[in-house]
């Protein structure tokens, strides 16, 4: 099978794949993402940031998260080097929550792995904090970040989100639904 790249952009490249019959085949790749379930269990709440979001144009409630790597070069340079990924998740989830949601992780776990599909490459590492205290230097935004932390829902409340479309990136959504029903079964 004949490979190259056919567009490169900063967070996107374009795959083309020639079949041996001369079908093409088109992916798109883009560096893997984190989400965090920061959940207060005694009380039965999940914190969800509620992040302005240009292509929506609209709030949205999501799981606190964001990039591995901020750039296509600066993930090509993790895999030439054969870095651990789960590792590297793992270590810019503990980042993110400290940036987007104020909270100092003490212990996570991968919850989930998600991976989109064959044609887009972009997978989603999601982890639960198990242990965890909120920050006392606030957020650290990145310029341009538009996110509120103050947003505790309960599991109730969180799932009826989902359900209603409230939680508009379904991918998470659906994470945080299978997260919360386990909660409920155990």
């Amino acid at each position: 099978m004949n490979k190259q790249i056919v567009f490169r952009g900063e967070l996107f490249e374009i795959e083309q794949a020639t079949q041996p019959d001369g079908r093409v085949f088109e992916r798109a790749v883009r560096a893997p993402g984190v989400r965090l379930i920061i959940a207060d269990k005694p009380n039965q709440k999940v914190l969800l940031t509620k992040e302005w979001r240009a292509e929506l144009n609209d709030w949205d409630y999501r799981l606190p998260g964001g990039k591995v790597f901020d750039t296509l070069a600066d993930y090509d340079a993790f895999r030439e080097n054969n870095g651990d990924m789960a590792e590297a998740a793992e270590q810019k989830a503990i980042a993110e929550a400290a940036e987007e949601a104020a909270v100092d992780i003490k212990a996570l776990h991968l919850f989930k792995k998600s991976t989109l599909g064959a044609t887009v490459v972009w997978d989603l590492w999601c982890f639960e904090v198990t242990e965890w205290l909120m920050s006392e230097d606030g957020q650290k935004l990145e310029e341009g970040e538009q996110i509120e932390t103050d947003n505790w829902f309960t599991f109730a409340e969180a799932k009826q989100m989902i359900l209603t479309g409230q939680m508009q990136e379904e991918r998470v959504a659906l994470i945080l639904l299978q997260w919360l029903e386990g909660i409920s079964n155990k």
